[in-house]
């Protein structure tokens, strides 16, 4: 998909179970990310965990949030970039607890393929 669509799928937290197989619905303060939006997203098994905002650049298409995992914190950075032959590419960077990084970070991967390539 092209990177305004991409980037459009991270803005609306309502759009994130689209593309990201381990959301299956997301509560959030408001309709668009920006900072100090917060909420829960909501696994399949019927968890969930909180967030908050931290920083949004639509200039930069890049944006960070806070994820508490039970007693640890992780923070994510995610951008979008043009692909190089045309479409997009998603990049992240996750810091936190190493075993949680570790464990999450195939979800990750995953989520971020289907977020630039998946019709919805």
């Amino acid at each position: 998909v092209t990177p305004a669509e991409a980037w459009d799928r991270y803005l609306h937290p309502a759009r994130w179970a689209e593309w990201s197989p381990q959301i299956k619905k997301t509560q959030a303060t408001a309709p668009l990310i920006a900072q100090g939006v917060s909420g829960r997203v909501h696994d399949p098994i019927g968890t969930s965990v909180p967030f908050v905002v931290d920083e949004v650049s639509d200039a930069e298409r890049r944006w960070s949030w806070q994820v508490v995992v039970g007693p640890t914190r992780l923070r994510l950075v995610h951008w979008i970039s043009p692909g190089p032959d045309g479409g997009s590419t998603a990049g992240l960077r996750i810091s936190g607890f190493g075993p949680l990084v570790v464990g999450y970070a195939p979800l990750a991967l995953l989520a971020l393929k289907r977020l630039v390539t998946v019709a919805t």
